[in-house]
């Protein structure tokens, strides 16, 4: 019985592993994930306390860290695969789950098993479309020029747009039971955007040079749009979800038109090298 369990003896040789410290900038953009991540727990929380107007504003936050947690990785050059994954489950917790139960909580109730069956599918949308998004950053043969677009509504910007009918409770327009249908149809439209192939466009190449005569202006813009948001949050809110759907068929339109371009050229190259090529 002896040879079966052995006594440990570890090996006199093996040396202590030693870890080497994990910079700080790592570390930065991960803790900028996380707290957006404990924003939507907790709004979810609020949502079943019935304090809907916090819980709302907890999901935005949230989606303001998550465009800026990507851009301070990519500054501080503490991009990781950790942080790529990380970033994705916290997206599928704030801009799924949160904003499905919320609504879930707001209104869907109303109508028992199909409004709980809307919410599953809000959030399985999102789901899917942050693994499709994680899969075609691994394509090598993808443009350049489409890293300019997202196929389908990006995650914030479904939730943000989900969250559309709150904003106008928010505002005094009361939903009595017809309205609890039109908010089931609009949940499902959202979710069919998510994860459908319409181009949208995405803004990342944005920021990286502006022109010196537009940094005043900029600055400008930005006060007025940050005093607008603080002193009107959620008729900005609804203002900005009607102008982003709105512009959806523009981007889809200038997708389109860039797609013909490129196969344009490619076309013309193609012929370039025929007659290029020597003949027999």
């Amino acid at each position: 019985m002896d040879d079966l369990f052995p006594p440990f003896a570890p090996d006199a040789n093996d040396r202590p592993r030693r870890f080497r410290p994990v910079p700080f900038r790592m570390i930065a953009p991960n803790m900028i994930t996380l707290l957006a991540l404990c924003l939507g727990l907790t709004a979810i929380r609020l949502a079943f306390e019935g304090r809907y107007e916090p819980a709302v504003i907890a999901v935005i936050v949230a989606a303001v860290l998550d465009g800026i947690d990507g851009r301070v990785a990519r500054l501080l050059k503490g991009t990781s695969r950790f942080g790529a994954e990380l970033d994705s489950l916290a997206d599928f917790v704030n801009f799924g789950c949160a904003p499905a139960l919320i609504l879930y909580s707001f209104t869907l109730h109303n109508l028992k098993d199909v409004g709980w069956i809307v919410a599953l599918v809000f959030a399985i949308a999102m789901c899917l479309r942050l693994a499709r998004f994680n899969a075609m950053l691994d394509d090598p043969n993808r443009p350049e020029w489409k890293k300019d677009y997202f196929v389908g509504m990006p995650a914030p910007a479904g939730a943000i747009t989900g969250m559309l009918p709150l904003y106008l409770h928010f505002l005094g327009v009361h939903f009595d039971r017809w309205g609890t249908p039109v908010i089931l149809a609009y949940v499902v439209a959202i979710a069919l955007l998510v994860v459908s192939t319409v181009p949208t466009f995405s803004g990342k190449t944005w920021g990286k040079r502006v022109p010196r005569d537009l940094v005043v202006p900029i600055f400008l813009v930005v006060v007025v749009g940050f005093g607008l948001v603080i002193s009107f949050p959620f008729e900005a809110m609804a203002a900005v979800s009607l102008a982003y759907l709105a512009g959806l068929p523009f981007g889809a339109a200038q997708y389109r038109k860039r797609l013909k371009q490129e196969a344009a050229a490619e076309r013309l190259a193609g012929a370039k090298d025929s007659l290029d090529a020597p003949k027999a």
